[in-house]
């Protein structure tokens, strides 16, 4: 398999699961890799083990996500990958739903991600190369009952990376989504013994996102769709 042709990553909205799993496949490849979360001092054992940094971000704050990059550009370098993880839930009946709940889960979704893609593009686009990877879900391509903003954020995720795939894609930036369509099991959710493979590995998942970094140019997925066999579609 070919090399990983890239230096450095910044996972924004690390923590547990999903974003841990793919910050340890990447420092495995050799890169340099940055953590970001709303309270850094939660990841500050993840820093540890894949040799990183850890830095604190409000992702839908425009001045917090620029501070942020400043502060990447000084400890790694500008971020060859960016990978964009958070989401926030406001769960309830859209008679009842809070507004202001509703604007804040819309804003750590897809705003943040506006905010990051922004950020990064200013920095890949002068070197013609560079990835930005979208942790979308389900909900990106089918709304669920109760959880209305979480699908509208996501929606919006997805027509993002889709717009910021054919704007960057020519400039040497490949933007892609990756849509995770399951239960991830963990240590506090394990797989139930009698169904096998019916919960989503966050390693096999950060897989995945590896095998995007290594992709030649001229096949470039754009959007990926993860689920095991348990997941209607």
């Amino acid at each position: 398999m070919a090399d990983v042709p890239y230096a450095s990553a910044l996972v924004i909205g690390a923590g547990g699961g999903i974003s841990a799993s793919v910050a340890r496949a990447f420092a495995g490849a050799g890169l340099a890799v940055a953590l970001a979360a709303r309270d850094p001092g939660k990841l500050a054992a993840l820093a540890g083990e894949v040799g990183g940094a850890a830095f604190a971000v409000d992702a839908a704050d425009p001045a917090g996500m620029e501070r942020l990059f400043a502060e990447v550009d000084g400890a790694i370098g500008a971020p060859d990958v960016v990978v964009y993880n958070p989401s926030l839930r406001a769960r309830g009946s859209i008679l009842d739903l809070d507004p202001e709940d509703v604007r804040s889960a819309i804003a750590v979704s897809a705003f943040g991600e506006f905010l990051a893609v922004q950020q990064a593009a200013r920095r890949m686009v002068p070197k013609g190369r560079g990835a930005v990877l979208f942790t979308g879900a389900s909900a990106s391509v089918k709304g669920y009952p109760l959880s209305a903003p979480f699908a509208m954020g996501k929606f919006a995720l997805r027509g993002l990376a889709q717009s910021a795939a054919r704007e960057l894609g020519p400039k040497g930036i490949h933007v892609a989504h990756v849509v995770i369509d399951g239960a991830v099991r963990s240590a506090s959710r394990p797989e139930p013994a009698d169904r096998p493979d019916s919960m989503l590995d966050p390693d096999a998942v950060a897989q995945t996102y590896l095998s995007l970094l290594r992709q030649p140019r001229s096949a470039w997925s754009l959007e990926v769709e993860l689920r095991p066999w348990v997941e209607s579609f």
